[in-house]
This record gives C-alpha cells, sequence and structure tokens, in this order.
C-alpha cells in the first residue's frame, strides 16, 4: 500500500519533530491501529490531509497531533512565526506581546509555549494570569502598548476544540487598529513567517525570562467596565522586573467598590458563565456597579472544558441557556444575561408577556444597546463625531437609530476584525451576540462589559416601570418593525460549502415568500464600498434582505434574513402582537424557499 506507507512516513516524520510526549504516543497508537482499522487509517489520513490555515481568525481546530490538528507543535510554529514577523517588521527595540489563555484543554500550555519562544527569539512576552476571558486580553494590548497579543480559546466551539487569536497593536498598527484581531495582509504575512519556520522540536524555547503578570490588570479591567463611559481610567506601565504597575489606591479603591451604584440597581440578575472562564469578573464588575442580586447558574458557574451540560457551549444554540430560564423564573428574576466560554460574547434573556422568558436575538439587543448609547451622547455632528458600526449580516435598524440621533452609522465585513477599525467607534455591535461597548476600553467584542450596560439598561426602564420589550415595541413604532432570523447548514464534508455557494450563484431563487427577488448582489465583487468576500445579497420587491455567507469559524453555511413591515406610530400592543405574527410567518416562508434552494 503506497499510500498507507506514504501516510506512515509523514507521521513517523511529524513523531519525530512533536516535543510533547503525550501526542507523540497518541499518534504512534493511531498509526498502529491503522493497519488494521479502516476507520482509523481514516481519521489518520485527514490529520495528514493539510495544515490548518492561519488567517483572520487565527488559528482554530480539534485537539490532537498532526498538521491538521490544534497541538502543542502547531502552536511553537506560530509562534516562532508572529515573533519572526514582529522582529522584521520593528526596526528597533523587542517586540512585547502579551499573552491570555482560557480554561479549555491545553491551552495554558499552549500561552506557555508562546512565551517561551517569543522570550528565546529575542522578545519580551507578558503571561496573564491563568483562566481569563478574550476582552482582558483585548484590553491588555491596547492598556500595555503591547505590539501584539495573542488569546488561547475556541470561543463558544466545542470542548474537542481549541484555537489561536492574535492581535496586533503598539508599534505594529495605528489607532484605531490597535488591540484589534487581524485582517489581511497582517494574516498573509504572518502565515508565510509560519510557513518558513523550521520543525516544532528545533525551535528554541526559553525556560524562563517572560513575565507572569499578577492580578493588577484584572482588577483594573474589571473597575473600568465597571464605570461609565469617559471616567478617567488609571494609566499602567510595566516595570521590567515586577511587571505591570499603577497606583496602589486603584486596586485598593476597587476591592471597596468605590463606583456610585445607579439609584435603579435593584434589580434581580440571573448569571451563566456557559462553564466558562467569564463568572468571577462578570459578578464582581456587576457588583461594583451596584448590582449586588446577582444569582449564578451554579451547574455552568465554574470552568469546565467538558462543558458537561451543554453539546454547544453557544447561549444562541438551542437548550443551551434553559438552565438559566428555569432558575430566572424560579428567583423571580428581573434578566437573564449569559456569556459564552470565553465571554467576549453576551446574551439576555427577558420575560416576554407574549412568550415568556426567552432569549433576545442578537439584533434586538444590539437595536436596544445602541439606542441607549445614543441617547446619552449630546450634540453628536454627523460629520465628524462619533460613529456606530454593525456587520454586513446584522439588522439595518441600527442604521437607523444612529440617524434618528444624528449620529452617522458604518456597515462593515462580519467580525470584529473590521468594526474595531472604525475611526471614531462609539459602538459596534454583530448580530451573533457581540458587542462593542466600551471602545474607549476594548476594540473588540466584549461580553462582560456588555453585561454591565445591561444591566444599566434593564434597571432604568425598571424605575420607569417599562421593560427591554417595551422599549424594542417603541422602535418597532419609531422605525418599523425589524425582524430577523437565521438558516444555517452544518456541513461535515468541507468541499460542500464552495459548492453550495456556486449553486446559490449560479441559480438564485426567484422569489421568496412569494415577493420576486429584484436584486441580487455578489460580496465577492465588493458591496456598499467594502473589500470583496465570499457571500450573496438577494433583495425582494417587499425590502426583505438575505444575505448567505460561509462562517469564518464554523463548518456552517450562514443565511442571514430580514423582514420589515410598517407600523402605525400610535399602535397598540394587541396591534404590534399580530404584526410581530406576520413578520414572523414570512420568516418562515422565506426559510423553507432558501432551504429549497440551498440544501
Amino acid at each position: 500500500m503506497p499510500e498507507f506507507d506514504e501516510l506512515c512516513g509523514k507521521a513517523a516524520a511529524w513523531i519525530a519533530g512533536d516535543p510533547d510526549r503525550h501526542t507523540r504516543e497518541e499518534l504512534s497508537r493511531l498509526v498502529e491501529k491503522a493497519k488494521t482499522d479502516v476507520e482509523a487509517l481514516t481519521v489518520l489520513a485527514d490529520r495528514f490531509a493539510g495544515s490548518l490555515e492561519f488567517g483572520t481568525a487565527g488559528l482554530r481546530g480539534v485537539m490532537a497531533p498532526g498538521p491538521n490538528r490544534m497541538n502543542r507543535a502547531v502552536v511553537i510554529r506560530a509562534a516562532r512565526g508572529l515573533i519572526d514577523y514582529l522582529n522584521a517588521t520593528l526596526a528597533a527595540g523587542q517586540p512585547l506581546v502579551v499573552i491570555g489563555n482560557d480554561a479549555r484543554y491545553w491551552s495554558r500550555q499552549f500561552a506557555i509555549d508562546t512565551a517561551a519562544v517569543v522570550t528565546a527569539a529575542g522578545g519580551r512576552a507578558l503571561l496573564l494570569p491563568d483562566l481569563l476571558p478574550t476582552p482582558v486580553l483585548a484590553y491588555a494590548v491596547r492598556a500595555l502598548n503591547a505590539d501584539a497579543g495573542v488569546m488561547v480559546t475556541a470561543s463558544h466551539n466545542p470542548a474537542a476544540d481549541n484555537g489561536y487569536k492574535v492581535y496586533l497593536g503598539g508599534r505594529c498598527v495605528a489607532d484605531p487598529q490597535r488591540g484589534v484581531q487581524i485582517v489581511p495582509p497582517y494574516d498573509s504575512q504572518i502565515a508565510e513567517a509560519i510557513a518558513a519556520t523550521p520543525t516544532a522540536i528545533d525551535i528554541p524555547r526559553a525556560d524562563s525570562g517572560w513575565t507572569d503578570l499578577g492580578p493588577e490588570i484584572v482588577e483594573l479591567y474589571t473597575l473600568s467596565i465597571a464605570g461609565s463611559d469617559g471616567d478617567e481610567s488609571p494609566q499602567l506601565f510595566i516595570d521590567p522586573v515586577f511587571g505591570v504597575q499603577t497606583s496602589p489606591q486603584v486596586c485598593a479603591n476597587a476591592a471597596a467598590g468605590d463606583i456610585d451604584p445607579p439609584p435603579s440597581a435593584l434589580i434581580r440578575i440571573v448569571h451563566t458563565a456557559m462553564h466558562g472562564v467569564g463568572s468571577g469578573i462578570a459578578r464582581e464588575a456587576l457588583r461594583l456597579a451596584g448590582f449586588a442580586d446577582v444569582v449564578s447558574v451554579a451547574a455552568q458557574q465554574q470552568p469546565d472544558p467538558d462543558f458537561p451540560t451543554v453539546p454547544f457551549p453557544n447561549p444562541e444554540e438551542p437548550g443551551a441557556i434553559d438552565m438559566a430560564l428555569a432558575l430566572a423564573d424560579k428567583v423571580n428574576a428581573d434578566v437573564v444575561i449569559a456569556n459564552d466560554p470565553d465571554a467576549d460574547r453576551c446574551a439576555v434573556a427577558v420575560d416576554d408577556p407574549r412568550t415568556g422568558w426567552r432569549m433576545l436575538h442578537g439584533d434586538e439587543l444590539g437595536a436596544v444597546l445602541g439606542e441607549e448609547l445614543a441617547a446619552s451622547i449630546s450634540n453628536p455632528n454627523p460629520a465628524s463625531g462619533p460613529v456606530f458600526a454593525s456587520s454586513i449580516v446584522s439588522s439595518r435598524l441600527l442604521g437607523q437609530i444612529a440617524k434618528a440621533h444624528g449620529i452617522r452609522h458604518t456597515p462593515t465585513l462580519t467580525g470584529f476584525k473590521w468594526m474595531g477599525r472604525v475611526p471614531g467607534l462609539a459602538y459596534a455591535y454583530e448580530e451573533a451576540i457581540g458587542y462593542c461597548v466600551r471602545p474607549d476600553l476594548v476594540h473588540d467584542k466584549d461580553g462582560l462589559a456588555t453585561a454591565v450596560l445591561a444591566a444599566r439598561l434593564v434597571a432604568r426602564l425598571k424605575a420607569e416601570g417599562r421593560t427591554i420589550i417595551d422599549l424594542l415595541d417603541d422602535l418597532a413604532r419609531q422605525h418599523g418593525l425589524y425582524l430577523t432570523s437565521q438558516l444555517s447548514g452544518r456541513f461535515s464534508d468541507l468541499s460542500l460549502i464552495p459548492k453550495t455557494m456556486a449553486k446559490l450563484r449560479q441559480a438564485p431563487p426567484s422569489t421568496l415568500a412569494g415577493s420576486r427577488v429584484c436584486e441580487v448582489s455578489d460580496l465577492a465583487d465588493g458591496y456598499q464600498g467594502l473589500p470583496p468576500t465570499d457571500g450573496l445579497v438577494l433583495t425582494t420587491g417587499q425590502n426583505d434582505r438575505v444575505i448567505v455567507r460561509p462562517s469564518g469559524t464554523e463548518p456552517k453555511v450562514k443565511c442571514y434574513l430580514e423582514v420589515i413591515l410598517p407600523v402605525d406610530p400610535d399602535a397598540s400592543f394587541e396591534a404590534l402582537t399580530q404584526i410581530r405574527t406576520t413578520a414572523k410567518a414570512r420568516l418562515e416562508e422565506i426559510k423553507a424557499d432558501l432551504a429549497a434552494a440551498l440544501f
């Protein structure tokens, strides 16, 4: 079997270059089993079918030995490629890299390996404390003026996965790009540097020499998100011996809760960390902001890389927040706040008089947070003032909200690697429950800062005798009802994703929900001034819109649906209920038509 012999040769070479005993032994066992087991042979072949591609999402994949998986050998080469890129890019001075990790299997080891490689290659590595949310790393890149940041996390992916996110800052890019995940051409330049690295075992790794940061930066981040936008944040500097330094009184004030709570903070919050790393900071930030009555979902509060209560640790997945909703009903909560495992996303659920407890769609939360922040901006200048941004696949409602408040709005490609770069950014969101509500602190989605803002909104509305549902109805009366939904197809054979997109381009549906598709725009040709990307926009005569694109982080093709229905400014609750029912029915019709055309 020449093919098998070739595969065994690749595996032997990998084993010889793998610095980790566990993955060497695992791969050796798999090779032996593959001699007589067809299923094992298929698994082995897939691990060497290619290499994990380093792109704008960094690296992400299943943890296992082999170049097509996440493991120490892949991470060590990625770290060396990154520091080689930084050394080549920066004319003088040691590159400064800050590194963080979540609670997934191998995350801390991957972070330590990165610090060891950066140090050995002449860089300065700052290692954050263990088990931290992604927003802390994004904050640290800007706060410490680091040239780059690495976050080891697979966010809300299944338990078998891990990932490697890269941010640039400091001397590598100018504001507002500092502390934002990479985009072209940085991704391809770093990928080229990674491809040029030697075998992992031949890459030098220091035994020491990096700086293990203490809790100060975590406390400062927590204190900052608990305060109001515009509050003066403490300044940080890096001492070569003692690490991050700041005024000792700052952390003392944080511990004492030295923030004046709003008078309307008497609400009960149910919080779930989804087995991730967000619980401690979320609870502390809410406490500092004046929210003392926070009830955690005990079974999901502590970090657990197996995610035992949820097959997909994403608040958007069906059933993922059922335990939180049941607890909210039991304790008579005012709101449920859910973070994904690395706490860069935030979901909010409320007791809707039309349906009972339900999670707000990402576009609904994006709209009400946008209205709240827009109302707080005094004397905006549409030409030069603050800017709101949202991804092209998100609802068109935020643009209308911004316009009503005299605020400029700009659409971007999907992902905060694009939104975080918008000059003058005051607020950004994408429908996948990602929100940037404190761009003065973090130029990325931040589920913890969002949790604080959402709690403040619920508290303010309760003090007025109102709810988020009332606010959504008011927005519908003012702008019309914008209702969104999604349709996704998951693929085990990744080659079917480009075939599905090609099929849609060749034969898009002529009607959706009985309305003629009057415009088909290919995002690959550029759209509304945006850079080219893979996707199609379908618009009907009734102004319904569908955007179809491959997911950037999962093996899916995603369809983003939106219908808009007119609403009388004086519409009653009952009239709005009927309009919502009509809109939902139309969305279901569009879903059925799309499913027939695509899947």
